[in-house]
């Protein structure tokens, strides 16, 4: 025979506190969550039935109950293992412990499906504020965050279908930047070696070395810069995205020299996939060894004369941060879409000389 004790403790769900408070599900949820189109009347039902029944267990509940928010900033990255988000979590971190707050970072793994779910967490917590460095394509979701009065800030990538906070590179300058330099050093097969396609910042990029390729060959009726040799009349830009792993990028590098008539110069998009070009690259005789330039600066590149175009991580978390204490205050203020400029950081690869 089963024993049952009866003095075993027992989890009140949101069923109990819906029935307790004489409200449906839906309505209970809703004022534990602080959702709009609930009464004050039955919002104090409710809060009072889960602090009775000891639903406080419950993180929302027991913020709400207490009539208080946390003291915490989410900030959801695309992919933790890309060295570019701890400094980014880094600049957000510092200006949040000025203010007496702390970060909670999670990482979608660049899934929307998982992000909104991450979001949807933070907001049932009842953060101060959401940092997103969003992979999701469409923006129009957050509203409903936002409409919680979780004020949501957009960093690297900009928010499509939404008015929010942004803070991000100029991608497209940085994208001529480096195809300037090389074409300036007599470059004219260079291969872009990007991350997903639908990235803004891979777009952005790729978008800039084309729009300066075709300024040199004249497909837009500019005459080439003066510093561009008079040897390059006619330019080509291989294409390779998708390389979202150094080891996408060390068999894409892989294949690209083994053409005929390999790229003279290769532009990395980002710093996983200038890792992987490098390591590729390692086995390569000196003398048909490509100019490398990547995208993102990373810790070893001034050791491994790696030659950059990049942006101030820090700088951009320390501004997302201030936008989102700043409009915890000023829910009515403005939108703020900063755009930091890039730049280039010549240490070496992407100066060896020319061959082909």
């Amino acid at each position: 025979m089963a024993i049952s004790d009866s003095s075993a403790p027992t989890h009140a769900t949101l069923a109990d506190v819906a029935r307790k408070a004489g409200v449906s599900l839906k309505t209970a949820s809703r004022a534990l969550n602080a959702e709009p189109y609930v009464s004050e009347e039955r919002r104090q039902r409710v809060l009072d039935a889960a602090r009775e029944l000891g639903y406080e267990r419950n993180a929302a509940a027991a913020l709400l109950a207490r009539g208080r928010r946390s003291d915490t900033v989410g900030l959801i990255t695309g992919d933790l293992s890309n060295p570019f988000y701890s400094v980014l979590a880094s600049g957000i971190e510092s200006v949040l412990r000025d203010s007496g707050m702390q970060l909670s970072v999670a990482s979608s793994g660049e899934s929307p499906e998982e992000e909104w779910e991450l979001a949807e967490g933070l907001a049932a917590t009842q953060v101060r504020a959401i940092v997103v460095a969003s992979a999701m394509r469409s923006h129009g979701a957050y509203a409903a965050i936002v409409a919680r009065g979780i004020p949501v800030v957009f960093v690297d990538r900009p928010p499509v279908g939404i008015e929010a906070d942004a803070v991000v590179f100029d991608d497209e300058a940085g994208g001529r930047a480096a195809a300037g330099h090389l074409l300036a050093r007599g470059h004219r097969r260079i291969a872009f070696l990007g991350d997903y396609d639908w990235l803004p910042t891979s777009r952005g990029r790729l978008a800039g070395i084309d729009h300066a390729l075709a300024e040199v060959t004249g497909a837009t009726g500019a005459s080439a810069p003066s510093s561009v040799p008079s040897r390059v009349t006619a330019s080509e830009c291989i294409v390779h995205m998708g390389l979202h792993t150094a080891a996408d990028a060390a068999a894409c590098t892989a294949e690209l020299m083994a053409r005929a008539d390999p790229p003279t110069a290769i532009v990395a998009g980002n710093n996983r996939i200038m890792l992987g070009v490098a390591a590729q690259l390692r086995d390569t005789p000196v003398s048909r060894h490509p100019a490398v330039l990547g995208f993102d600066d990373f810790e070893w590149a001034d050791v491994v004369r790696a030659s950059v175009v990049t942006g101030d991580a820090d700088r951009m978390g320390s501004i997302a941060a201030r936008r989102a204490l700043a409009r915890m205050t000023d829910r009515d203020a403005p939108v703020e879409h900063v755009r930091l400029p890039m730049e280039l950081i010549v240490r070496g690869s992407a100066e060896v000389p020319l061959f082909g």
